[in-house]
């Protein structure tokens, strides 16, 4: 109850910022002003909403208010931004104007009708154009691509050449995407013919008893080494982590919590291990020295990780590829900088030390169901011994 009280007196605040900057601003009245601040004030009652659904409100009905809702926020991203860069603009152009009138008659610049006629072309081209990007970027969310990346190995033993291995992370669904995205994205997966899946957190936000049924096609993962699994963050946030992880065992999903399996492949051993959530609250706080220990010095390790902030901690332990996600690659321009402040690695394959980490991008988005410059991934990883 205080969350969405919490929730309802931010949009409360929001839209009256937006009513001023949009709607009064431009000095819209009558019938214009009324549909503009209808439709602020209804946005904002979808976006509280959209907050509860997974967690409160049943998804199978609720879905549509929990897409449009969430989508809203994209577009107040957008709009804020604009809002930011339009009132920049007219400063500098307002000193200006102030510095060539006071060099010339000594005296201030007079109104200028033909100001507000301005702003109001600027605000109309900065909500087509904050919409249309936020179009843009549902379409584009809903589309995950097949990402091929090649894993130098230098330790890779010969029985592990050219194994492929599909990681699928941050899938998010509940609130706006459910059942109909994950059969996508599974369908996907198996055209590929993956040797190994790896389930890198985030697969839902809500609670088993409501969001549940949406990942019951993860049971038609195929993969001849196993379909293997650990938390992210967003399994601790609407319900007991260990209650979604031992869904996901129904499923047929091996999860793994900081511990590991050994994988066989023509005569040869690789190990997998993986760990809890970065931020994972007691008792189940991630323990690396766990996750590895018993495993043969000469064995690949292959790690299992949400977040890349664990590599670090990987790199001490002797792991020689850890697979992550958690940074949706900023999931919508122009975030990504914000997000590397944050992590070590955003995206792609980097090194640290002896070793690789492969962060994805995310199969799926978090809050709004929307990516700009951030295209979802299925990432399909071949490793190799050669360098």
């Amino acid at each position: 109850m205080l969350r969405l009280l919490v929730m309802a007196i931010f949009f409360a605040l929001l839209t009256y910022w937006l009513h001023r900057r949009l709607v009064r601003a431009p000095g819209l009245t009558g019938r214009a002003a009324w549909a503009a601040d209808a439709a602020l004030v209804t946005l904002a009652l979808l976006a509280v909403a959209a907050s509860s659904v997974g967690t409160t409100l049943d998804p199978s009905w609720a879905r549509p208010i929990g897409f449009l809702g969430w989508t809203w926020l994209a577009v107040v991203l957008y709009l804020g931004l604009g809002i930011l860069l339009i009132g920049l603009f007219a400063l500098g152009a307002r000193l200006v104007r102030w510095m060539r009138r006071r060099s010339v008659t000594g005296s201030d610049e007079p109104a200028d009708p033909s100001k507000r006629r301005v702003l109001r072309v600027a605000t109309a081209t900065l909500v087509v154009a904050a919409v249309g990007a936020v179009a843009y970027g549902t379409v584009e969310a809903a589309r995950p691509r097949v990402v091929d990346v090649r894993v130098p190995l230098r330790r890779l033993p010969a029985g592990f050449e050219g194994t492929r291995v599909a990681l699928v992370t941050d899938l998010h669904v509940g609130p706006a995407r459910g059942v109909d995205f994950v059969r996508r994205v599974v369908d996907l997966v198996n055209a590929q013919q993956p040797d190994l899946v790896v389930l890198g957190g985030d697969l839902v936000d809500g609670t088993v008893a409501l969001a549940g049924r949406d990942l019951e096609p993860l049971r038609d993962l195929r993969a001849p080494l196993g379909v293997f699994g650990v938390s992210g963050n967003h399994e601790y946030y609407a319900d007991d982590a260990m209650s979604w992880l031992d869904h996901w065992e129904t499923l047929g999903v091996r999860t793994l919590r900081n511990e590991h399996v050994v994988l066989t492949r023509g005569g040869d051993t690789i190990a997998l291990a993986g760990v809890h959530d970065y931020t994972a609250p007691e008792p189940h706080t991630p323990d690396m020295a766990a996750a590895v220990a018993g495993i043969d010095p000469e064995t690949v390790v292959l790690l299992a990780a949400h977040q890349p902030k664990h590599v670090l901690e990987a790199r001490d332990h002797g792991v020689d590829l850890q697979l992550s996600g958690h940074t949706h690659g900023g999931q919508m321009w122009p975030l990504r900088p914000f997000v590397s402040l944050a992590n070590p690695t955003v995206t792609g394959l980097d090194r640290f030390g002896d070793t690789l980490v492969y962060t994805s991008q995310g199969t799926g988005a978090w809050g709004p169901p929307v990516r700009v410059g951030t295209p979802p991934e299925i990432t399909l990883l071949q490793l190799t011994s050669d360098a």
